[in-house]
């Protein structure tokens, strides 16, 4: 499948599909005999992962490192990339605690324009 045809389908740009091959965050996409990128299903299988993980907060250092040990396979890596997926999940969770208390104030604060509102309202 041409690159295209794969940003169209994964709501991706191809400047950031390039972008994703560039930084080793795909492995280097196969070429046609006229050197366009021919995208396989694993490589779009491996691009759709990709993309939940940005899409859920992950750098792209953690995923960059994720990728590179994934290519060096399971012997030895098996517990590194473990734990960046740990490390990133902690992460996650603080900056969620953050927007919870974030939500809270500003909650708090419509709640008092609510109340100046309804009492310019009864004037």
């Amino acid at each position: 499948m041409k690159i295209s045809q794969v940003a169209k389908q994964l709501d991706l740009s191809t400047a950031t599909l390039r972008y994703y091959e560039n930084v080793g965050l795909i492995r280097p996409i196969k070429r046609d005999k006229n050197g366009i990128r021919d995208y396989t299903e694993e490589d779009i299988q491996w691009i759709e992962f990709i993309k939940c993980m940005r899409n859920a907060g992950l750098s792209i250092d953690a995923l960059i490192e994720y990728t590179s040990l994934f290519t060096e396979g399971d012997d030895r890596t098996l517990t590194a990339r473990k734990m960046i997926l740990v490390n990133e999940r902690e992460r996650l969770i603080e900056k969620q605690k953050e927007i919870e208390e974030t939500i809270k104030r500003l909650d708090f604060k419509i709640e008092g324009y609510e109340d100046v509102i309804l009492t310019k309202e009864r004037e």
